[in-house]
């Protein structure tokens, strides 16, 4: 009995030396985590790079492999609606946490994630997801990372608080820089593939003029069409903004009818895309295709 109480409490804390195992939901997240975590923790990415959260499924190997995991870093706000099965297969050992917690989100009138899981609420409110797309809330969400760390890793505490800092003082100038480029748009709506910009409009002063997929895998109906391709001629924009993630081709449809060209943004990055390897160049990366839609 004493061997078994020995055994389990020495696994609740890292060896020494031995990195604190840790699941991320996206990259972003996943960069977030590694930024705070440095050398004490090895962070493994339950969505892979080019697949979208929206349409994600989770499956045994994904859940075999992120078995040794501690903390679950996640979005929360409906995005990781496969959530509750990847916790529920550990055993409820892992530590979950949601970065969302405390963010002032947005609503909207439809459903736009987990269709996968049956449900339908229409005409209910539902959060909008992308708050890592707003600099100012991910600085709030590497506070939560820098707490959940040290909170499983107390040893390694005042380490993750300093690169905590440290990575926060990065994104303050990152914010300043998008503050002030943004500011010079001429023009300062956009059409987007889906509502993912719709945290960096709401910081960063500009408006949706249209979303071509108001819910993932949803096409949009003629008249649709129709009015976004109003909207882009009434307000002058310059291009539709397709994502790596989604098929383009309703997106080129729309550009060549408003005469306009498409462009690609990139909310997610990952591992081995040259410019969008890590979150603050994802957003650098981001900035400088708004610019040359916007300007």
């Amino acid at each position: 009995m004493v061997a078994t109480f020995l055994m389990t409490f020495f696994s609740a804390f890292p060896c020494s030396g031995a990195k604190l195992p840790v699941a991320a939901s996206i990259f972003p997240v996943a960069d977030i985590v590694k930024q705070v975590g440095g050398e004490h923790v090895e962070v493994i990415t339950i969505v892979p790079p080019g697949a979208s959260p929206h349409t994600f499924e989770l499956k045994p190997g994904i859940v075999k492999k992120i078995s040794s995991a501690r903390i679950f870093f996640m979005i929360g706000a409906g995005l990781e609606y496969w959530n509750e099965k990847f916790v529920n297969s550990t055993g409820g050992r892992l530590k979950k946490v949601v970065l969302s917690d405390g963010v002032d989100l947005i609503h909207e009138k439809e459903h736009h994630h987990g269709e996968k899981t049956g449900k339908h609420h229409s005409g209910d409110m539902f959060a909008n997801p992308h708050i890592w797309l707003d600099v100012e809330i991910v600085k709030s969400m590497v506070k939560k990372v820098v707490t959940a760390l040290a909170s499983v890793d107390n040893g390694h505490a005042l380490y993750y608080e300093e690169r905590g800092n440290k990575y926060i003082a990065e994104l303050d100038r990152l914010d300043q820089t998008i503050y002030k480029e943004t500011g010079k748009f001429k023009i300062k709506r956009y059409v987007a593939f889906h509502p993912a910009w719709d945290y960096f409009a709401r910081r960063y002063g500009l408006e949706s003029a249209g979303v071509i997929e108001s819910v993932p895998g949803k096409s949009p109906t003629p008249l649709d069409i129709k009015n976004i391709v109003g909207n882009i001629k009434k307000h002058g924009v310059k291009a539709v903004f397709a994502e790596p993630q989604f098929n383009p081709k309703i997106a080129e449809v729309i550009a060549k009818e408003a005469g306009v060209k498409v462009l690609m943004l990139d909310p997610m990055g990952g591992p081995g895309i040259k410019g969008r390897e890590n979150y603050i160049d994802i957003m650098k990366y981001n900035l400088a295709v708004f610019q040359e839609a916007m300007l």
